[in-house]
């Protein structure tokens, strides 16, 4: 069983500001660093959108809808959250860019559209600059930035994935726990939920009927946004203990996340148990070169050691899959015994049906790039920038200490 914690501080020994983010859609800004850009000719139409509030899969079902198209033939880069202001790019085959500047559309908004030879691809991107609020800090912040800020340069920050990785509910992970190990009742309880995780009331109510066994009721109140559940709930009323075929209502793509989310997971408890030497190298330890997300095994650790002193490399953790490639040593023996405690086996993740998850290599910290603060009465406002894949999350959590 997957256990929930909460995840510790790199810079535990630094007192945090306090404040809080997101209080709105100004106060959280992500704009993508590309790749590439378009080279101005071909097949497809690469657009920037501006979105608020949404989040990406919104942003392309609107476009979708709007264009008459399938939402598998628009491409993107990255994934990014509903809440705050994000500038992202999409692609659209046989689109023509003057078409894609005249699309109006609720909170999604086109800033430029250029023509280019390929279709835009998950992880086309180098990573994300952001800019972002924090409201409500302490009267010594500056102080506090300073301190944390110098350390995060040496060491980095920790790469959690983070409470956004895990749903709405924050159990995601264990639906996906449940799907490894084929146990689809427990795939459907923990998919409803709790009915004290959610604050609607209406929702909360729906929750608790489910549970209580009265599931016509359960999905007369589930709220509409609330479709995967209702849409499990009408096949079990058809067909009653039937949690397979029942759970089979869920949207491949979605079911892809919770397994992600399960990954996740496990890899954040791994960094978790590291964060006290997090720039250190283990022997036996799949180090990732940070130019090129290439990993190589680490045999002498004190040799290498220098080059993850510099920022050249960084020691790897899992995305635990049936095809992984595993660490040796010290390192190995950490990760086998995170796999044999959470009840997981390599192979549960040969996944049919298009859910197979092979794994990989994902570094256990990241550096921060152009990082800078100003300060303005009770709030801090803080520009950066992450690779790929990293979560802005895991470098505000150390300023504020709040979450």
């Amino acid at each position: 069983m997957i256990e929930t914690s909460v995840n510790p501080y790199v810079t535990a020994d630094i007192t945090g500001c306090g404040g809080t983010i997101k209080e709105s859609s100004d106060d959280f800004l992500v704009e993508e660093i590309p790749s590439y850009h378009p080279c101005g000719s071909g097949e497809h139409c690469y657009l920037t959108i501006e979105k608020r509030g949404i989040s990406t899969l919104e942003a392309i079902t609107r476009i979708a809808k709007q264009l008459k198209i399938q939402e598998r033939d628009i491409g993107y880069a990255g994934m990014k959250d509903a809440v705050g202001i994000t500038r992202q790019t999409l692609s659209v085959q046989w689109l023509s860019p003057e078409k894609a500047r005249d699309l109006e559309l609720d909170r999604v908004k086109v800033v430029a559209a250029e023509r280019h030879s390929n279709k835009l691809k998950v992880g086309h991107l180098k990573g994300n600059r952001f800019r972002i609020v924090v409201r409500g800090v302490s009267n010594d912040a500056p102080q506090i930035l300073s301190k944390t800020i110098g350390k995060i340069g040496k060491i980095g920050i920790p790469n959690y994935f983070g409470f956004q990785r895990y749903g709405a509910q924050g159990n995601s992970h264990l639906i996906g726990e449940a799907m490894l190990r084929k146990d689809w009742r427990m795939c459907v309880d923990t998919l409803i939920g709790n009915a004290e995780s959610v604050e609607d009331e209406e929702w909360s109510a729906a929750i608790g009927a489910y549970h209580q066994g009265d599931l016509n009721k359960a999905v007369q109140m589930f709220p509409r946004h609330c479709r995967s559940e209702r849409d499990v709930l009408q096949r079990l009323i058809s067909r009653p203990e039937e949690y397979e075929k029942a759970f089979s209502a869920v949207h491949p793509r979605l079911k892809k996340l919770y397994l992600s989310a399960a990954q996740s997971f496990l890899f954040d408890q791994m960094v978790a148990s590291r964060i006290d030497h997090l720039d250190q190298l283990l022997i036996g330890d799949l180090a990732y070169k940070h130019a090129n997300g290439a990993c190589f095994l680490v045999e002498d650790a004190e040799v290498e050691q220098e080059r993850a002193d510099s920022f050249e490399i960084s020691a790897s953790g899992p995305l635990f899959g049936c095809k992984m490639k595993r660490p040796e040593g010290v390192a190995g023996e950490r990760e086998s015994e995170l796999l044999r405690q959470s009840g997981l086996e390599l192979h549960f993740f040969d996944l049919p049906g298009g859910l197979r998850m092979e794994g990989e290599r994902r570094p256990l910290r990241v550096p921060v790039g152009d990082i800078s603060f100003s300060c303005s009465a009770d709030s801090v406002t803080v520009d950066f920038s992450l690779p790929k894949g990293s979560y802005a999350t895991s470098l505000i959590r150390e300023i504020t200490k709040t979450f």
